[in-house]
């Protein structure tokens, strides 16, 4: 396992790690082989970067910067959904059967245990209420919930990337903080990758009798988040919908099809520095293209 140095309290952002993996062509690869799995496995452990939440030195921050930091309607759901999501994969890491998979799976466990941490720590710093969360409950099916959570992740991310980058050069958020996360959100999209590699990876090894039933769970849970983000979009108060949220909270200037348009083009920019041989989430961006045609 490659593991990279801390910078001064911030991971490292993780640029150099990728270098390696920009490389193949789309469609150049098997899904389901041997050498698929060897390829997103490692990837994925070879551009995992070591840091430690606690020795994150976070910046001081001016009152305008300190009443955005509260005002965002993101602090409870982001740690519910990190403590769920390590419960959840720790328990589907125990069900693989192959051991680099496993390691890959355990791996990708303590990032999210991590980016738990870190929400943890900003929180405490600049004294943003939490509730008392419960421990989260091992699922009943790990597999499923597992699905649940990585296509859950698949809609997160594509929008949370955008929601950073309109942070990032806004200005609304102090640059070392933007510094602080950069290495998390691209944590996230390094997640996305291995996941919609793993399910691919999984559906194509399974016994043509169970195929449709896994095709149809993985279906049933795209339209759910589908419907999820769509009532958000049109309106909907749901306590879950924190990446639209955050868009409503952080600017009013930017235009939904602006938004889309940037989503797209930070979810690219992000995947693209890796192998181009590893799937890439469809569904999403397919939806955004769309709506960037009919929204003015």
């Amino acid at each position: 396992m490659t593991f990279y140095p801390k910078t001064e309290g911030r991971p490292d952002n993780g640029v150099a790690n990728t270098l390696a993996y920009q490389k193949g062509r789309p469609g150049s690869l098997v899904v389901g082989s041997e050498e698929h799995k060897e390829l997103f496995c490692r990837f994925f452990i070879d551009t995992h970067i070591i840091f430690d939440p606690a020795a994150i030195k976070w910046p001081e921050l001016d009152e305008g910067s300190l009443k955005l930091l509260h005002s965002l309607p993101v602090w409870t759901e982001a740690m519910e959904t990190e403590r769920m999501g390590t419960c959840t994969i720790q328990s589907c890491a125990t069900l693989e059967t192959d051991p680099l998979i496993r390691e890959a799976v355990t791996l990708l466990a303590q990032e999210e245990a991590r980016h738990a941490a870190t929400i943890q720590g900003l929180t405490t710093r600049y004294g943003i209420p939490l509730p008392d969360l419960p421990p989260p409950q091992p699922p009943v099916d790990a597999e499923w919930e597992f699905l649940r959570f990585g296509y859950s992740e698949c809609f997160d991310a594509f929008f949370t990337c955008a929601l950073f980058a309109i942070a990032r050069d806004s200005g609304l958020v102090p640059r070392p903080l933007v510094e602080t996360f950069e290495p998390v959100i691209q944590e996230e999209a390094r997640h996305v990758l291995f996941f919609v590699n793993w399910e691919a990876y999984h559906q194509a090894r399974s016994p043509f009798w169970q195929r449709p039933a896994r095709l149809g769970r993985g279906a049933l849970e795209r339209v759910l988040q589908a419907q999820k983000r769509l009532r958000a979009a049109l309106g909907a108060r749901s306590n879950k919908d924190f990446t639209m949220k955050s868009h409503q909270a952080i600017t009013k200037e930017i235009t939904p099809r602006r938004f889309l348009e940037l989503c797209l083009a930070e979810n690219a920019r992000r995947l693209d520095r890796y192998d181009a041989r590893l799937l890439r989430p469809r569904l999403v961006p397919t939806i955004a293209k769309a709506l960037c045609h009919v929204l003015r």
